[in-house]
């Protein structure tokens, strides 16, 4: 295990009826509010109408700002900066799931600078102070409500990337899961999947071969995630199915997981960005395609993690190479199960996108500083997601 400092100021309020609460919490942050929500859903589903009465009973002067969809854009960003400034905002409440709170944190993050807030994502230009930001979850996925990470497409350039920075955290995170209750079966999947992904990239690419914490906690996290959406997709109402799942998604990205391992990377999740900010699909469908083909090639490098992770998740005996990929298998065979795509041609996309695809994800690799990931590296995974 690596030196390790773990920061994570977010107060989180878990549990049923807990919505009404946003009202007080936000108000010790600031009375002027810019809420932030995507698009017919939260209205349709009751929960604006459950979070806007308690701001109002609260005293906040509300500036709405919906419209937010599932791979945020910085187009809106932007225009949710110019309300904050128009109207002197002095806190920011995110209504929904990782694209409501990533553009709620890049308004933040972006009302009080000279500069664009797209200079964040290039790397350009550090964060140095945000408006404080209140949150209530709605969707199992991202962990956006507990961590200083974002992510916003540039529509413009067909870029999607991601930033992190400490000061990005919410305050506060209101996860109450019967919010989620209305969540259709193929985003609930695509919320699992997103979490299992963030999860695999901390547990395969650390180089430290002693943290056998971390791994017990991130395997264990795994199962649980798999069993939770198993029974939400069952019945879509079960309580407790839902607040494991929230939980569970919660931890994965909450920096718990990463603690210890030393130098992690996201490799899985820059070439998906590459997928969604090209062709607008869910993130978690880009990522069930992505993730088996990127393990079946670095399995053939070191089995050795791989094999524990078949060993360990499913209960696999053998040789590492037998488990290694074994265990691939069986965790895209998950994701077939939940319908979840493993395929480019499921999504429409053609095996002669592909040089397009791998060029457009090496700007994000190179911020990340992913340098052994070149356009053909890039292109031998794509190519096997065919």
């Amino acid at each position: 295990m690596q030196n390790f400092v773990l920061y994570n100021p977010t107060k989180i309020i878990f549990g049923k009826d807990t919505a009404k609460e946003i009202g007080p919490e936000t108000a010790a942050l600031g009375r002027k509010i810019l809420l932030v929500y995507g698009k017919s859903s939260c209205k349709a589903n009751g929960i604006h109408g459950q979070v806007l009465p308690s701001l109002t009973a609260a005293g906040l002067e509300i500036i709405e700002h919906g419209g937010v969809v599932s791979n945020p854009l910085l187009s809106h960003v932007r225009a949710g900066i110019g309300l904050a400034r128009q109207h002197a905002v002095q806190a920011i409440v995110a209504v929904g799931g990782g694209s409501v709170i990533d553009s709620a944190k890049a308004i933040a993050a972006g009302t009080l600078v000279d500069h664009d807030v797209w200079q964040f994502f290039k790397a350009k230009k550090s964060i140095k102070k945000t408006l404080p930001l209140a949150c209530v979850l709605t969707l199992a996925a991202a962990g956006s409500e507990m961590n200083g990470g974002m992510v916003l497409t540039n529509e413009e350039t067909r870029q999607k990337f991601g930033v992190g920075n400490r000061l990005l955290c919410p305050r506060v995170s209101i996860l109450d899961p019967t919010l989620t209750f209305t969540v259709p079966p193929d985003y609930t999947a695509y919320g699992a999947v997103d979490a299992i992904a963030h999860i695999l990239e901390f547990y395969f690419t650390t180089r430290d071969p002693a943290t056998p914490v971390q791994d017990r906690f991130m395997e264990g996290l795994v199962i649980n995630i798999m069993a939770s959406c198993d029974r939400v997709l069952r019945d879509p109402a079960d309580y407790q199915g839902r607040a494991d799942l929230m939980w569970s998604a919660t931890l994965a990205l909450n920096g718990w997981t990463a603690a210890g391992l030393g130098m992690v990377g996201f490799p899985m999740h820059m070439i998906e960005h590459s997928l969604s900010a090209l062709y607008n699909i869910a993130h978690g469908a880009g990522l069930s395609i992505v993730m088996p083909a990127w393990m079946r090639h670095q399995a053939r490098l070191r089995p050795g993690k791989f094999s524990q992770f078949g060993q360990r998740v499913f209960n696999l005996t053998g040789s590492d190479e037998r488990c290694a990929m074994a265990g691939i298998n069986r965790l895209e065979e998950w994701f077939v199960s939940v319908n979840s795509p493993t395929t480019l041609s499921q999504v429409g996309i053609a095996a002669a996108d592909i040089p397009v695809i791998a060029e457009n994800a090496l700007a994000l690799a190179r911020i990340w500083r992913l340098n052994e990931y070149g356009k053909e590296v890039i292109m031998e995974i794509l190519t096997a997601c065919r």
